[in-house]
């Protein structure tokens, strides 16, 4: 789908487009960022250890370079334009991520916030240029909104996307359904006549959560827990590499081919045809009608019988067993590294960095739960008991549980049990 519009510049220097033509192409990559954007995180942030807020702090710090180097470019250029959406995908995930894992942010509100944050930035985007389409983002006043806008909508497709995850309890393979169903109505009602504007920014924000769910599928585990998802058990490493490669590869082609190039200065500064009203009307109402739809199908999916995480309930007929005896088919390295983070966690709530032991509890957490599809293969019994454990450590914290956090003395006593049960 196309974004033509009739363009009016306002204040800064005229460039060549700084955004690719809208072909098969754009969408195509979109995707495989997004979902790099996801399994990507997930790796760095639970395989590595790094940590969810500290990974953010990286990926910020990186966004900021390769946006600079993007904004000094005079026209599109593929390699450094699809590197910063690829940073964006990233750095967008993980701040609605620590909203919901560290702040304890339910993602109803992340949701609502971020849409209220992007109509802001489309809001003030076209008081100052009087325009949205991606067709004229010829000079840095635009350019800078735009890439405000593709920020805002990675955070707001993450929440999206997580919170009908949590409505409905589907797995991330039938999940795909939904945004990739919406994409395609979206995409008939522009060729219809709908608004190409809002077509291109509705499909855009949609992407996210379609590529998300992708992601997941093929990293997760094909057997899990009750309530966690399954898939084709990938890893997040592997599929990160699968679709990094897929986007140089697609990077390369555009690169040699110049089939997404806006070629010359006229066609990017031309004033563009408007719709037809009438037509754009009866668009806008079938937008209208796939939220119904939309909203309706979530209710009811809520609504039907769904598993969800096993109840703390599960936890009491979890085998007790001797001190390390559990983890003793487990690799040294990985009880290694959870004993360090239960040690850091423990640590800070004696001395009374509340912070600072909870950033370490749910750094214990990712770890956790990130080295289930290699450890509880191994023992399933010890995993088990380790598991009871460990969810009895996140309880004091609040983590993953709807309680507040509890005492320093019950986070310490049950840290201490799980240290004796790691050896």
């Amino acid at each position: 789908m196309t974004t033509t519009t009739e363009a009016r510049t306002r204040n800064g220097r005229l460039m060549l487009n700084k955004v690719p033509e809208v072909t098969i192409w754009f969408w195509v990559i979109k995707i495989l960022c997004t979902t790099v954007g996801e399994s990507f995180a997930d790796w760095i942030n639970m395989k590595l250890g790094v940590g969810l807020v500290n990974t953010a702090w990286i990926f910020t710090g990186v966004f900021v370079v390769v946006l600079a180097v993007q904004l000094r470019l005079k026209r599109y250029v593929p390699f450094p334009y699809w590197l910063t959406v690829v940073v964006v995908s990233v750095t967008g995930t993980l701040y609605t991520d620590i909203l919901t894992d560290q702040l304890n942010v339910p993602l109803w509100i992340s949701t609502a916030v971020f849409s209220v944050l992007l109509a802001v930035v489309f809001g003030v985007w076209w008081l100052r240029e009087r325009t949205l389409s991606i067709h004229s983002v010829t000079t840095l006043p635009r350019e800078s909104f735009y890439w405000l806008a593709v920020l805002v909508t990675f955070a707001l497709g993450t929440a999206t996307g997580d919170w009908t995850l949590e409505l409905t309890g589907w797995s991330p393979g039938a999940s795909v359904l939904l945004p990739l169903g919406l994409i395609a109505a979206i995409t008939l009602l522009w060729k219809f006549g709908a608004n190409p504007v809002l077509s291109f920014w509705l499909a855009y924000i949609l992407t996210r959560p379609l590529g998300a769910n992708i992601g997941d599928w093929l990293a997760s585990p094909k057997v899990a827990q009750p309530g966690e998802p399954t898939g084709l058990a990938l890893g997040t490493f592997t599929t990160s590499l699968i679709f990094l490669g897929l986007i140089l590869a697609t990077v390369v082609y555009l690169t040699v081919t110049r089939s997404d190039v806006t070629e010359t200065y006229e066609a990017a500064h031309a004033d563009h045809a408007t719709g037809d009203p009438r037509k754009e009307r009866v668009g806008l109402a079938g937008f209208a009608l796939l939220a119904v739809a939309t909203t309706s199908l979530l209710i009811w999916a809520h609504g039907q019988p769904h598993t969800g995480p096993a109840p703390e309930a599960d936890n009491s007929s979890a085998v007790q067993m001797a001190p390390g005896e559990a983890v003793k088919k487990f690799p040294p390295a990985k009880v290694a590294a959870l004993k360090n983070l239960a040690s850091t966690s423990l640590k800070d709530a004696r001395s009374g960095d509340a912070k600072g032991a909870h950033a370490a509890a749910q750094s214990l957490r990712d770890l956790w739960d990130a080295d289930q599809a290699s450890l509880q293969p191994l023992d399933q019994t010890g995993w088990d008991s380790i598991d009871a454990q460990m969810d009895k450590v996140l309880g004091t914290f609040g983590i993953d549980h709807s309680n507040p956090p509890m005492s320093p003395a019950q986070q310490e006593k049950e840290l201490n049990a799980l240290l004796t049960d790691v050896g």
